[in-house]
């Protein structure tokens, strides 16, 4: 596991005309409010797995329900095609979106609510029973590209071609508006959080692909509890775009292969993510496919079985050299892999 300390915790990396993260949580929680679909998910303490480690406490936020849809991506695009209805009719509206599985479903699932049509663009690399939950939802699916970029430059031009709503849960220069509204669909998880921790907790492990829902949660819990809790990033060492950022105190692309962290494989970070996570990350990790995999293994004797993806923070967290009093706080932010 490599580590870096943010060198621009609390100013930020300055990036002209790029939005940082909401912390409006009301909003969300108030149109989720009308949801049928939604219910608070668990806040876990995982009392055996903090004895074994020699600290405090951990306490483990379990996403692999929300909404019925299996991930934390659920609040998001659902949240933008919601907000888009309120506003007028969506029903002759189509969605199109690139996804390593997770955020084509939440777009898929909005579309279908509000009788929107929706097709969701993955790469080559994305395992086929993400496509076949999306066709079931009612996607169209299109496989384009090696990677998730090369599958979001089709989607992009696909949106361009045919006058379709292009819904990125990533966002880059001239593109914030839907990408920030969805984010701010995040900031429930984090509300939910916040309400129910007894103490603030003292370290707190976000992993990141594009970094969305790891900006959100950081700028919702900076804005709660200060400059307590330690934030730690966490991503694979063959995708480390917002690790290399910080690096370089600019957005940089990356390149490597394929990461079985399918999920958080992403080359570039957003943004939003970026602006937001320079600021309220004191460091950030890269883990090697076999440190993460060697240490999600144990998981499901706690009853947290999860995907690498999803388990990333978890596994971190269990590699990190903390002090006995240590309260930890964890994203379980997703299922296993079928």
């Amino acid at each position: 596991m490599q580590h870096i300390t943010n060198q621009y915790f609390k100013t930020g990396i300055q990036m002209a005309e790029v939005p940082l993260p909401s912390t409006n949580s009301a909003r969300p929680v108030g149109m989720l409010k009308n949801c049928p679909a939604h219910f608070q998910t668990p806040l876990m303490s995982v009392d055996k797995l903090a004895e074994n480690l020699g600290i405090a406490s951990i306490h483990v936020k379990d996403e692999r329900d929300r909404m019925n849809l299996g991930s934390f991506k659920a609040l998001g695009a659902a949240y933008v095609i919601a907000s888009d209805a309120s506003e007028g009719d969506v029903k002759n509206t189509t969605y199109v979106t690139a996804s390593a599985g997770n955020h084509g479903l939440s777009v898929a699932a909005g579309a279908s609510a509000f009788g929107a049509q929706a097709v969701v663009y993955l790469s080559h690399t994305v395992p086929e029973d993400f496509a076949i939950r999306l066709s079931e939802i009612g996607a169209s699916v299109v496989r384009a590209g090696d990677n998730y970029e090369a599958s979001m430059l089709a989607a992009q031009k696909a949106a361009t071609d045919n006058n379709w709503v292009l819904l990125s849960d990533s966002s880059w220069d001239g593109y914030f508006k839907r990408p920030w509204r969805l984010m701010e669909g995040y900031t429930v998880m984090a509300a939910e959080i916040i309400q129910e921790m007894v103490h603030v907790p003292s370290h707190i492990y976000l992993q990141a692909g594009v970094g969305g829902m790891a900006g959100a949660m950081a700028a919702c819990f900076r804005n709660a509890w200060g400059d307590v809790p330690i934030i730690t990033v966490v991503e694979p060492a063959y995708a480390p775009a917002l690790t290399n950022s910080i690096v370089e105190g600019k957005f940089v692309s990356t390149s490597g292969p394929v990461s079985d962290m399918g999920r958080l494989d992403c080359k570039e970070a957003s943004l939003i993510a970026l602006a937001g996570l320079s600021r309220d990350a004191n460091s950030f990790v890269t883990l090697t496919e076999k440190e993460c995999l060697d240490a999600i293994k144990v998981l499901p004797k706690y009853n947290l079985d999860t995907s690498s993806s999803g388990g990333a923070g978890i596994a971190a967290m269990m590699m990190s050299d903390l002090p006995a009093d240590a309260r930890v706080l964890c994203i379980l932010s997703e299922g296993p892999d079928e």
